[in-house]
């Protein structure tokens, strides 16, 4: 299996690096789909902030907020990307427009920093769970802008309940990351 992995397959980066964006506009839109709603919030839990940490990563800060940019342009277009099959200009007037948003942002934040981490799990966990509550703010920050909710019900529907599932996607993104990191060099 080490011997297929360290193959060559695709010689031109460029094209790994299409690869990669395409790659990772689609896993986020299919992390979309792994969507546990929750019954005192109007924004679900979703498997896309594990894409989207390892996008930056594994892409970069420019190529990773592209992606994020790409996915959020195509569910503008129409295609139904979004969570619940959602599409259209008028969803990024709801309640999850703001993560969406904290997704571009995110993928920038790690991109820029993961390369200062690289031979430490626990430093690249760090980043991963720091631009998690990036994200997270920013999407807090949306409900209190769409709603005008307090910051204490703010923090109880577009916060806290993500914490914990967002510790778990940061972590196993982070150990990902690690194991295939060393691999990814040679392509991106």
């Amino acid at each position: 299996m080490e011997v297929i992995l360290k193959k060559e397959i695709i010689l031109n980066k460029a094209l790994c690096r299409i690869f990669g964006l395409l790659t990772f506009v689609i896993l986020t839109a299919l992390g979309a789909f792994v969507r546990i709603p929750l019954p005192f919030t109007p924004v679900p839990i979703t498997l896309q902030t594990f894409f989207v940490l390892l996008c930056g990563a594994f892409l970069g800060s420019g190529l990773g907020a592209l992606a994020q940019l790409s996915y959020i342009f195509l569910g503008i277009l129409g295609i139904p990307l979004f969570s619940g099959t959602g599409s259209g200009l008028f969803y990024l007037f709801g309640p999850t427009a703001g993560y969406l948003f904290g997704f571009v942002l995110a993928s920038l934040f790690i991109g820029r920093f993961v390369r200062q981490g690289q031979d430490n799990l626990f430093k690249i966990f760090a980043l991963f769970f720091t631009a998690d509550l990036v994200l997270l703010a920013i999407g807090t920050l949306w409900l209190r802008f769409l709603f005008g909710y307090t910051f204490k019900r703010l923090l109880f529907i577009g916060f806290l309940p993500f914490l914990a599932p967002d510790l778990l996607k940061a972590w196993f993104a982070s150990i990902l990351y690690f194991k295939l990191q060393s691999r990814l060099k040679e392509i991106f």
